[in-house]
């Protein structure tokens, strides 16, 4: 039996526009084959039903994706109100219809105000990917299996009404890691006795990237494409690495610590290093000789600055 090909080593983060109607782990995996890439991942599903920021980590940066899933998120959504599913957006079955009072808005505002803006608690769906006992609530869901699911502290710092129809509201929502649009959407359908699903769900931003930024799956074929008959795999190789943003964008608001030759040797070996740096639980380290950067570490109350994660010691100081 032939071995499989592992793929060639990768290191970086491609923002991928999500299209709908997709898995994130099935658009995940058509990446990956563009890339040729030996080691992939995304940082935060997407429902089916939702676009957009997926970032895609490659190599090295897949020791980043915590502070991705951990980061602040900006998103869109068009609110369908009179109208409940059981999976409290448009790929669900409808379970309930009601009348649509009429809004004004100041009304919705005053709504939002009082219980949708700043710390809230709220229910994830069952049709979310949060796990219990290993898995994951949607498949205990599509089981019709359903178990009881904890409330959760989130933040949204910020929900602006963009337009309000007859029986549509759309939202721009800014929010902390683990808010569900669904679940405001689907509460505020609640408070306004008619039920409400997510119709429309884009999300903008992801920590320190925005929605300029990302490219569609369709120009990233593009890119991937011969531009001449006899254009070489390696050549296209490094059209499509052009595109990818440094591992360590994801912390690219950390401090910077810069140690010499004799400590970033030290550090590399487990040993802690002397810095003048202010206490911090998150920094970035580079060899200050090099400029390379070489993962992300502590600045303890005593000055020893001690690694989190670093980088492969194999991995090739790359420009991008």
């Amino acid at each position: 039996m032939a071995r499989r090909r592992k793929g060639r080593p990768v290191d970086g983060i491609f923002l991928l526009d999500k299209p709908q109607g997709v898995s994130s782990n099935g658009i995940l995996q058509r990446v990956k084959r563009i890339y040729d890439a030996a080691k992939a991942g995304h940082t935060g599903a997407l429902d089916p039903l939702a676009t957009g920021m997926l970032p895609i980590t490659f190599g090295e940066a897949t020791k980043f994706s915590q502070f991705l899933l951990d980061a602040n998120k900006r998103y869109i959504t068009t609110a369908k109100l009179g109208i409940r599913t059981d999976t409290s957006d448009a790929d669900g079955e409808v379970i309930a219809t009601a009348d649509v009072p009429k809004l004004e808005l100041s009304e919705l505002r005053k709504l939002l105000d009082q219980h949708f803006t700043g710390e809230i608690e709220q229910v994830p769906s069952m049709y979310s990917a949060l796990k219990h006992q290993g898995q994951p609530l949607y498949k205990l869901a599509r089981a019709g299996k359903t178990v009881e699911v904890k409330p959760r502290r989130v933040t949204v710092f910020q929900i602006d009404i963009l337009d309000l129809r007859d029986d549509e509201v759309d939202f721009d929502i800014r929010c902390s890691k683990g808010t569900y649009i669904r679940s405001i959407v689907e509460d505020l359908g609640l408070l306004l006795s008619c039920g409400a699903h997510v119709k429309m769900l884009r999300r903008l931003d992801s920590g320190p990237y925005r929605a300029e930024q990302m490219l569609t799956i369709d120009q990233l074929e593009s890119l991937a494409a011969p531009k001449a008959d006899n254009e070489s795999v390696e050549s296209i190789q490094m059209r499509l690495d052009a595109l990818l943003l440094a591992p360590w964008s994801a912390i690219e608001d950390a401090p910077v610590v810069q140690l010499d030759q004799l400590a970033t040797e030290r550090l590399l070996n487990g040993i802690a290093a002397d810095v003048s740096a202010a206490p911090c639980e998150l920094v970035r380290i580079e060899n200050g000789t090099t400029g390379q950067f070489l993962g992300i570490g502590e600045v303890t109350d005593e000055g020893k600055l001690k690694s989190k994660r670093l980088l492969s010691t194999q991995t090739a100081p790359k420009s991008f």
